[in-house]
C-alpha cells in the first residue's frame, strides 16, 4: 500500500531500500539530520553489516514507512505505541536529506500518515513528542491542524541550553472535520 500526495509518496521499506537506510541514518556519526531529531540523545555510526542485522524490524513493517520525493528515498514515518491498551499512539517523522526541508515535503508525507493511522486503525487521537529547539516540526503539525497538549519545561538539555519537550496531537473528529 502506498500513499501519494504530488511528487511525495510513502510505502512500507522495501529490501533494496535498505543500503539507502543506511546512508541516510548511520553511515555517519554526526549527520545533519540528528541536529534536529532530538540532538541530546546519542547517535553513532554502524557499519552496513551491523544495520541489516536490523532488517526484520525495518522491511515491510507497518510501523515504519519510506518518504520519498521524485522517486527518491528521503526520510521515514514512523509510530510507537505509548500505551496500546487504550489505544494511545504517538507517531514520528524524520526528512534525512536537508535538501528537502522546508520544502512541504514533511508536512506531505505526514498528512498521508495520519491519514493512513486513522483509515488503518481505531485510533481516537494521533500525537507526536518533538522538542522546543525543532521549530519546523512544531510549524508542521500545526499546519496539519494538531494542538499544543502539553510543554513540559526546561527537560532537553543540549549544548548548554535547556529546551521544553512539546507534545501535540490530533483528535479523529478534528481530523475528519478538516479533510471534509
Amino acid at each position: 500500500m502506498n500513499y501519494s500526495i504530488d511528487n511525495v509518496t510513502i510505502r512500507p521499506i522495501r529490501e533494496d531500500d535498505l543500503y539507502r537506510m543506511w546512508e541516510l541514518t548511520f553511515k555517519e556519526s554526526n549527520p545533519e539530520w540528528k541536529k534536529w531529531d532530538a540532538p541530546y540523545y546519542p547517535h553513532t555510526a554502524i557499519s552496513y553489516e551491523k544495520f541489516l542485522e536490523r532488517r526484520n524490524s525495518i522491511v515491510d513493517q507497518e510501523d515504519y514507512w519510506a518518504i520519498e520525493a521524485d522517486g527518491e528515498l528521503i526520510g521515514m514515518v514512523s509510530y510507537y505505541w505509548e500505551h496500546e491498551p487504550s489505544l494511545w499512539l504517538e507517531m514520528g517523522i524524520l526528512i534525512y536529506e536537508p535538501t528537502y526541508w522546508s520544502g512541504g515535503y514533511g508536512t506531505k508525507a505526514l498528512q498521508m500518515w495520519i491519514e493512513h493511522l486513522f483509515d488503518t486503525m481505531p485510533l481516537v487521537r494521533v500525537g507526536l513528542t518533538t522538542w522546543s529547539g525543532n521549530e519546523r516540526m512544531i510549524r508542521v503539525a500545526e499546519k496539519l491542524g494538531m494542538t499544543m497538549e502539553a510543554r513540559i519545561r526546561k527537560v532537553r538539555y543540549w549544548e548548554g541550553v535547556y529546551y521544553d519537550s512539546i507534545r501535540m496531537g490530533i483528535l479523529r473528529e478534528e481530523w475528519e472535520a478538516q479533510v471534509n
